[in-house]
């Protein structure tokens, strides 16, 4: 009886991915989502170009970019919940510390900068944690916790639109500021960092039904040493263009997508229910092709997901009208959602588990440089040429590099012919 009662004992596993959906729903969905909602406020009190406004996201991601690797080495030495708890708390100080700016610089230091760092924890220690607790349903969780993003964009961004047009933006930016530092805190502390720690195996099944992949050999090398060895391989370099390809259109769209509504004749509130759309349509996204994922494998979806967003960023070229901006909102969400939850999943079958957290932090690196340039650029074309024309035909350009090198990524290779050739795929 007592062997039957440690059977069904409840899978801690699930409490990690609830904590998981909360960190990605304030954290992407509150402090990356509703930046495009407080754009247009602070240009209007402040004067500011939109590249200097957009300077100050670009910069976040870069500083994103530089501390993934280190979030990722400290996640491995120390657990996800030091991590998120301490670091995850630095973004709800941000929009605090932001009530307060009068400056350009200040802006930048404390969105920037302070918000950088706390931003720096979301995608690593959460998705590299997931992986070691979920196998079988590996796609599936991840595109439940990721739907956190969605679902926290789809909520706050008129919440923050809602807080600017009665309250003011800095009231606005204090509101929120609390919201998301309590709400990490509580979520990070939850955050367990292995089964192992809870008595407990991957997907909550015994030893001989758990078919943890990468666990073998490979976690038990320097993570040096598996770095040099994942460099030498063609899938590495190709993820690394995935990678970076999402990271450039996520982070224009995200940054202007509200202001492009607006300057189309609608309004603020428009704008902000457009960032709520793609943030809803990226749920189903996230949570629908992560199943896909797990049927019919993770290149073709990647993909499918990619072909997606690179036509309907084309069919926003031709919109003028709110129906069309909603259908891309829409379409563009879904396909953004899916290549977010897809990337973390083939990162995990492609390398296995033995320093997840390195790995992905390299991958990331990648994906937040490229973002640095997609914010920054996006405003910058926009002040020379008056338009978002050239700065969306460019996202539809490495959208495409994304379907490609998705399409040319192989399928995991047999792991003992890898291993003769000093590979593991």
């Amino acid at each position: 009886m007592g062997k039957n009662k440690e059977k069904h004992r409840f899978f801690y596993g699930y409490i990690v991915a609830a904590a998981g959906f909360i960190t990605w729903f304030v954290g992407w969905g509150g402090y990356a989502i509703c930046f495009g909602v407080f754009f247009k406020p602070l240009l209007v009190e402040f004067h500011w170009t939109r590249a200097e406004t957009s300077l100050a996201f670009s910069i976040s991601l870069l500083i994103q970019a530089t501390l993934g690797i280190t979030t990722g080495w400290l996640t491995d030495r120390f657990g996800p919940r030091t991590v998120v708890t301490i670091l995850g708390s630095f973004l709800g100080w941000s929009f605090l510390l932001m009530s307060q700016i009068n400056t350009l610089w200040g802006f930048v230091l404390c969105y920037a900068v302070v918000g950088g760092i706390g931003a720096s924890v979301l995608n690593i220690p959460v998705m590299a944690t997931l992986s070691r607790w979920f196998v079988k349903r590996r796609g599936l969780v991840t595109g439940i916790v990721q739907s956190g993003a969605g679902t926290g964009g789809f909520f706050l961004a008129p919440f923050a639109g809602w807080l600017i047009l009665n309250y003011g933006w800095r009231t606005a930016s204090l509101i929120m500021g609390s919201v998301i530092a309590a709400l990490m805190i509580l979520s990070g502390l939850f955050l367990i960092r292995d089964p192992r720690e809870m008595g407990q195996f991957p997907d909550g099944l015994e030893p001989k039904d758990s078919t943890e992949t990468g666990s073998g050999k490979e976690n038990h090398q320097p993570p040096g040493l598996l770095l040099r060895r994942y460099m030498r391989a063609a899938p590495f370099w190709m993820l690394i263009g995935i990678y970076a390809s999402f990271g450039y259109f996520r982070s224009t769209f995200t940054t202007h997508a509200a202001a492009h509504v607006q300057d189309l004749g609608f309004s603020l509130s428009d704008g902000a229910k457009v960032l709520a759309i793609i943030s809803a349509a990226s749920i189903f996204g996230r949570i629908g092709m992560g199943r896909v994922a797990d049927v019919i494998g993770n290149r073709k979806t990647l993909t499918v997901s990619f072909t997606m967003t690179t036509l309907i960023i084309i069919w926003l070229l031709m919109s003028g009208t709110l129906w069309e901006l909603y259908l891309f909102a829409i379409l563009y969400g879904f396909g953004w959602g899916a290549i977010a939850v897809i990337r973390f999943a083939i990162t995990a079958e492609v390398f296995g588990l033995g320093s997840l957290g390195l790995i992905m932090g390299v991958f990331g690196f990648s994906e937040f440089l490229a973002a640095t340039f997609g914010s920054y650029l996006g405003g910058f074309i926009f002040d020379r040429s008056r338009s978002y024309d050239v700065a969306f035909i460019f996202c539809a350009a490495i959208s495409l590099l994304g379907i490609l090198l998705s399409w040319s990524l192989k399928p995991r290779h047999n792991r003992e012919r890898d291993s003769k050739k000093g590979l593991i795929l």
